[in-house]
């Protein structure tokens, strides 16, 4: 890897975000737009259709009540070097768990995706114009949205497209999460991303993720 790479992604493990991102501008890669299929379009406009408020989790049992507030309570505490205050905390990390748990995702996973793309900066922008939390490419809004670029400077929008395309292509993968997240971030078959991306997620790991 080069010397630079690295640096580039120690400092964002650190939470110690480059001078780019401190201007309002991420480091992310470039999703590569290309052919879908009418039916995996389809597919996906389906998933990301809707959203609005903060979803409310669906919890069945007294167990996975037990389970939510305890993963809220942890990863709220970590949360907060990235955002003070506790309502935005709660609504950010509800709403994550409701969009990755919808897309099957682990809850981990996609916060250390997070913290690597856009160092939890809902207004990232990237060279390419990736854009939010997740660093979505505006292409994706007319692919398999509405249209409205700016949607994805939304927290529920920019959270629901990024978790669709993260399992998109761990589908595509077959299930190989290296190769899918060399996808997101256009660099498919090279090691430094996947790996930064593991080992942020070590960092927001809990019990019942």
């Amino acid at each position: 890897m080069h010397r630079g790479v690295s640096r580039r992604w120690a400092l964002q493990l650190a939470g110690c975000a480059p001078l780019a991102l401190g201007c309002g501008m991420a480091l992310a890669g470039r999703q590569l737009e290309e052919p879908l299929a009418d039916a995996v379009r389809t597919a996906l406009s389906a998933s990301v259709a809707g959203g609005g408020e903060p979803p409310q989790p669906v919890l069945g049992s007294p167990a996975q009540q037990l389970d939510y507030h305890r993963w809220l309570q942890q990863s709220s505490g970590r949360l907060v070097r990235y955002k003070s205050h506790p309502d935005d905390r709660q609504e950010f990390l509800q709403t994550l768990w409701y969009e990755a748990r919808r897309a099957g995702l682990s809850l981990s996973l996609v916060l250390g995706l997070i913290q690597v793309e856009s160092a939890f900066r809902k207004y990232a922008l990237s060279s390419a114009g990736a854009r939010g939390y997740m660093q979505v490419m505006p292409f994706w809004s007319h692919l398999i949205g509405d249209g409205d670029e700016r949607l994805l400077f939304q927290l529920q929008p920019n959270l629901r497209f990024g978790c669709v395309i993260l399992r998109h292509y761990m589908d595509r993968e077959a299930g190989d999460l290296s190769m899918a997240l060399g996808r997101y971030n256009g660099s498919r078959g090279q090691a430094a991303y996947p790996r930064a991306v593991l080992a942020a997620q070590r960092l927001w790991l809990v019990e019942v993720d």
